[in-house]
């Protein structure tokens, strides 16, 4: 390392792995400036073909190429020997990664330690999708930067001062004690979000707002006075809102006739509403909301995938207007909120009656603001940044652990 994790100015590689890609950067952080130095994204794992891109400070192209990857583990690695050959490795300081559940560590940035760990993998039975992947890389990294602190950044972290009652379910008593509570998810995502808020809307960030995180995870959250006041996803991340391959919330009583009359075990009842619901269950033919889009017109299957999203987000957010008791900013964000003018469209203009009216050129054109000017609601477009709430996590997770801080 060219500077220990005890000096002001820390290089730290951030880590954010998913089902099918990992993004990753390297940054430099001293107080409280953030600096990208590098970043990466690996896409298409487990196909035959997988795509490293690297970029630099400004997102401009740095290096690429093209091989099967086939899973987190080795996308990890071709990251990691691709910064050793260019000798970046040497200098990382410190690594946060992105955890989606801790259960009830997953309050604050945690550092690795093997206790730590231990206790993330007994909570893989309620996240199978990500945190097997998670806990890989932290594996690799550790084996490629030996001696390099590993900081765990949570998405639950940003909801953990849920009210009571929007983090209870109606269960008994004894099941909340042993961790059946709602957690909530994409927090840091949420989190950036808030931050980025507050620069542009000035005193209305800390009003009623509604940040919906729409990709192909999906999920919607309540926030006044900056914390959040309830969310779309649950206990684990395939509640809520109906996702690209996820199925959102289910009635129980569908759960028990899939185990009786289909006599389905829990590992098939776990890819039935893991892998094969949402979008992709729906339309019969794909998890990606462009490419239903595109073919809506001829694919009525299509078509119907798409109106059920849009319906049940917007849904979604008729509760958390509620639950907030109004709406003064409404921010899209995700791959899906950023990109598709015509889910925002659909979520948007039958909720006029609560202030949301949204201009349909600005929208077309994907302006940061798409609300009508003098609506009572803003409308924002904005893109989010995990990463860097990662980063800067990361560093003061790592300071508030050393000894004597």
């Amino acid at each position: 390392m060219s500077n220990g994790p005890d000096v002001a100015e820390r290089r730290i590689l951030v880590m954010n792995g998913g089902s099918s890609s990992l993004k990753s950067a390297v940054y430099e952080v001293e107080g409280n400036t953030t600096r990208r130095r590098l970043g990466a994204s690996i896409d298409r794992i487990g196909l035959e073909t997988s795509a490293l891109r690297v970029t630099g400070p400004a997102g401009e192209p740095v290096d690429g190429c093209e091989e099967p990857i086939p899973d987190l583990r080795q996308a990890a690695n071709a990251w990691l020997d691709w910064l050793t050959r260019r000798g970046e490795a040497e200098a990382i300081d410190l690594v946060g990664h992105r955890i989606v559940h801790g259960g009830a560590l997953g309050d604050r940035p945690r550092v690795l330690e093997t206790e730590i760990v231990a206790a993330l993998r007994a909570l893989v039975p309620l996240d199978p999708d990500h945190l097997p992947g998670e806990l890989d890389i932290i594996e690799v990294v550790g084996g490629a930067l030996p001696g390099r602190p590993q900081v765990a950044c949570f998405d639950t972290a940003f909801h953990w001062h849920m009210p009571d009652e929007a983090r209870q379910y109606a269960l008994p008593r004894g099941l909340r004690d042993r961790g059946y509570v709602r957690y909530g998810f994409h927090g840091l995502s949420y989190e950036y979000l808030m931050g980025a808020l507050r620069g542009v809307a000035g005193a209305r960030a800390d009003g009623c707002v509604v940040l919906a995180h729409l990709g192909s995870g999906a999920s919607l959250a309540a926030v006044r006075g900056g914390v959040s006041v309830d969310t779309t996803m649950g206990m684990t991340p395939t509640g809520g809102i109906m996702m690209g391959t996820r199925c959102g919330d289910l009635d129980p009583g569908v759960m028990l006739r899939l185990l009786e009359d289909d006599q389905l075990d829990a590992e098939a009842l776990r890819t039935l509403v893991n892998h094969r619901s949402g979008l992709l269950g729906v339309s019969g033919r794909s998890s990606d909301m462009q490419e239903l889009l595109a073919r809506r017109v001829e694919d009525p299957q299509a078509a119907e995938a798409v109106t059920l999203f849009c319906y049940l987000a917007r849904k979604a957010l008729g509760a958390l207007i509620a639950a907030l008791g109004g709406l003064e900013v409404l921010v899209f964000s995700g791959g899906i909120g950023t990109h598709a003018p015509a889910v925002r469209a659909a979520i948007c203009e039958p909720l006029g009656f609560a202030g949301v009216t949204i201009d349909e050129a600005a929208n077309r054109a994907g302006a940061a603001i798409i609300s009508r000017p003098g609506a009572p609601v803003d409308v924002r477009v904005m893109a989010t940044d995990e990463e860097i709430v990662i980063a800067r996590q990361t560093a003061g997770g790592w300071d508030a652990h050393r000894p004597g801080v």
